[in-house]
């Protein structure tokens, strides 16, 4: 408790002497955010496969690649991100003139998650510093490797006045939970989201939360099987072997087209992995024997365990489980009631692709939605009705990596969103500014309120421009 306080003591401190306002500052610290992860790249990849067993290709691509485009974005645009945005004026306040000043809310408490412990770290921490706030980062302790390299890292480059890093379990997430924010940046579960936000109540403190949910992927037979597969394998299995929030969940498809893309899917997890996934070193590893346990009790759902049409292998001693494949489980197992974020993947089989969007419907909002398919009139009908924090349309994951599309939940998913430019506003408040000189004074704004100065701003309010001069000038309009 009392390293916190002093921890944000300082910080607050160093807000309150204007230095991480300019502009100057955040460069400087955006450009040694991009040095820090350049400059380590074998010691992250390294401290990746320590974490999650993650294979270097993924490291690269999904956490150290983009974390580097995303400082790379707000390098080149920062500027603009931090001019006024001129904005008109009304008739009521002329002359004048008035803009939108962003300006950094103060300290962030950054609280990021397991499974992407770089990427979910410091793309919220690049935002922070963009806005010119002052930011304590409390990476997961699920992570460790990743959690002391950070710890270690951050002081070597950033200003340490501005930018600290707080690492421990719940005794000390919670201690920093006490303290007062501006604002509070969650990536995690719902559960810890719930507490994250009620602690946030308490100073009514605005929180991003970024949770997660069951992604549907809707296929019908229109699509090209091949393609499809491909890209249902790359986003669940690809994506930490189904250990991310936006890796597809559950598959619904028309019973009459289920046999051929569940081969499609077998044939392409074989080409992908082998024949025993489960010495594939492109797969993850489960991150700890408590989530191994989690998601062997799904495959051992008794509702389960005869639904498995595709793999299961697993080696509880290495935490590896294999790419698998549920037909029809019933909705009231547990792994159609709990959010899988693992290497299982259910498939859903219906009559007609309309009865698809009840599916999706009878589920809370998820992080993500995806569907493929060839006939436009059905992709309107779905991306018009299904309601996710970002949908994707013949892929899936990859519109993560857009940085114009924010990205963020909603519903139970999450609250806020970020990316680009949408980070930096995630961590400003726009002030509404207006100017105005000592001329054009309108008395009748001013007491006493007679009915000719009624008159005249009623005229004005209403835009009656020639009932305004005819009150001016004491003329009965009628």
């Amino acid at each position: 408790m009392a390293d916190a306080v002093r921890v944000v003591r300082k910080l607050r401190y160093t807000f309150s002497s204007g230095r991480t306002r300019s502009y100057e500052w955040r460069i400087a610290q955006l450009k040694q955010v991009w040095k820090l992860v350049d400059e380590n790249e074998d010691q992250i990849i390294e401290a990746l496969s320590e974490d999650i067993g993650k294979p270097p290709f993924e490291s690269f691509f999904a956490e150290i690649s983009l974390t580097k485009d995303s400082c790379k974005v707000a390098i080149k645009q920062l500027k603009s991100w931090m001019a006024p945005e001129k904005v008109s004026t009304t008739l009521t306040v002329f002359p004048s003139k008035a803009e939108i000043l962003p300006e950094p809310l103060g300290a962030a408490l950054i609280i990021s998650a397991w499974n992407y412990p770089l990427l979910l770290s410091m793309d919220p921490v690049i935002g922070a510093i963009a806005a010119g706030n002052v930011i304590v980062l409390k990476p997961s302790e699920v992570a460790p490797a990743t959690s002391s390299l950070l710890a270690t890292l951050i002081p070597q480059y950033l200003d340490d006045d501005a930018i600290r890093v707080v690492e421990g379990s719940v005794a000390e997430t919670t201690s920093l939970l006490e303290q007062k924010w501006d604002k509070i940046f969650y990536t995690g579960s719902g559960k810890i989201g719930r507490i994250v936000m009620a602690a946030a109540a308490k100073h009514l403190t605005p929180v991003t939360l970024e949770l997660g949910g069951k992604c549907p992927v809707i296929v019908d037979p229109t699509v090209d099987l091949e393609v499809t597969a491909r890209r249902i394998v790359a986003g669940k299995w690809g994506c930490n072997n189904g250990q991310a929030c936006i890796a597809p969940d559950y598959i619904i498809t028309p019973e009459s087209f289920a046999p051929k893309l569940i081969d499609a899917l077998k044939n392409t997890l074989e080409k992908f992995y082998g024949q025993d996934p489960i010495q594939s070193a492109d797969l993850s590893r489960i991150v700890n024997s408590s989530h191994f346990v989690r998601l062997t009790r799904l495959l051992d759902d008794p509702k389960v365990s005869d639904k498995v049409i595709y793999g299961g292998q697993r080696d509880e001693k290495r935490l590896i489980i294999a790419p698998t494949l549920v037909l029809d489980a019933p909705m009231d197992s547990l792994i159609m009631i709990e959010e899988i974020f693992g290497p299982l993947l259910t498939i859903i089989t219906v009559q007609k692709m309309e009865e698809a969007l009840e599916v999706v419907s009878s589920f809370s909002k998820p992080l993500a939605a995806y569907v493929f398919t060839k006939n436009k009139k059905f992709e309107r009908q779905v991306v018009a009705s299904v309601s996710a924090g970002g949908m994707l349309v013949n892929d899936t994951a990859l519109h993560v990596t857009n940085h114009h599309l924010p990205f963020g939940g909603v519903g139970e998913s999450g609250v806020g969103s970020y990316h680009g430019k949408f980070s930096f506003e995630a961590f400003s408040h726009k002030k509404a500014v207006l100017y105005r000189g000592f001329m054009g004074d309108l008395m009748a704004r001013y007491p006493p309120y007679t009915t000719r100065k009624q008159k005249i701003v009623r005229c004005l309010l209403s835009g009656d421009f020639l009932g305004l001069l005819y009150a001016i000038l004491g003329w009965n309009s009628k």
